[in-house]
């Protein structure tokens, strides 16, 4: 019978045991510090802006006077603007993601496809803006309206989307496929009917936080030319229109010449977390109900 020596196992687990100590006391300071400057944010704004969020500031047009301003212009475009790029978004997101992973082949094109789907995740959204401007703005004389910033937007999130649709869609294990087509159901009767509502909370998942980004997002309406001024409330997707980033991004620059805006931006910034944390947690609610019937 061979005995261990117990003094050389604790030299050994030690350093480990003490790596192990260190790793997990930077990861919890890592969780705290961002706690900590969340909270400072979310106290900043809501100190700054809820006095100043009324049904006046919520039902109002845009002014030049701060006290009389409002945000209902920047909410129905950000509104049509999802209106854009949630159906476009998901259609062709979800689209390219099956053909990708049940349809294509396995070769070097579906792996270059592949490839250049991952970076145009991690594109700069100003180089989305140049790309709107130049297709859907000059190419096709849409000019500054909602159907322009909602194709440009789409853009931005779709690899977003595939990427993340991609990943729900191989999840899915292998043997439901086969027991399906063992039944005698055919490739697409087998993606409808048994992949699709499988990776449908992924997939759920994924689009969420393409949403929230598309959102919240300023840089390729500036781009596009969106205006903040004093606007009609935009009716359907071929009107002029400004968003609530755009016009919290206005507003702040405007507070280094007039204190009072930088009071307005801080309440469309209340009104626009108001507003992600609503549909990010209809969408949960909707994900989670799924979940549950699989």
């Amino acid at each position: 019978m061979k005995y261990v020596d117990t003094s050389q196992v604790q030299n050994k687990m030690g350093p480990r045991l003490l790596l192990n100590k260190l790793a997990k006391s930077l990861f919890f300071l890592s969780t705290i510090f961002g706690l900590i400057v969340l909270v400072i944010l979310m106290y900043r704004v809501l100190s700054q802006g809820v006095e100043w969020i009324d049904w006046q500031f919520i039902t109002g047009k845009l002014s030049t006077m701060a006290e009389n301003a409002g945000v209902m212009g920047p909410l129905l475009g950000t509104f049509w603007l999802m209106f854009v790029v949630a159906p476009v978004t998901l259609f062709l997101g979800v689209g390219t993601a099956i053909y990708l992973e049940e349809y294509a082949k396995k070769n070097r094109l579906q792996s270059l496809i592949q490839t250049n789907i991952s970076n145009l995740a991690g594109v700069p959204s100003i180089v989305f803006g140049l790309l709107g401007l130049t297709v859907f703005v000059k190419g096709m004389n849409l000019g500054n309206i909602v159907l322009a910033g909602g194709l440009t937007m789409s853009l931005l999130v779709l690899p977003i989307v595939v990427v993340a649709s991609q990943e729900a869609i191989r999840a899915v294990p292998q043997y439901l496929r086969e027991a399906s087509y063992g039944m005698g159901a055919t490739k697409w009767q087998t993606v409808k009917r048994v992949v699709l509502p499988a990776s449908l909370p992924g997939i759920l998942t994924g689009s969420i936080l393409a949403l929230s980004r598309a959102i919240g997002e300023t840089a390729p309406l500036v781009v596009l030319g969106i205006p903040a001024l004093i606007i009609p409330f935009p009716d359907n997707i071929f009107d002029k229109f400004t968003v609530m980033p755009l016009q919290i991004y206005y507003w702040t620059i405007d507070s280094a010449l007039v204190d009072e805006y930088a009071n307005l931006a801080a309440a469309a910034i209340v009104i626009l977390l108001l507003l992600l944390f609503a549909m990010n947690s209809i969408a949960v609610i909707i994900r989670n109900k799924f979940q549950k019937r699989l």
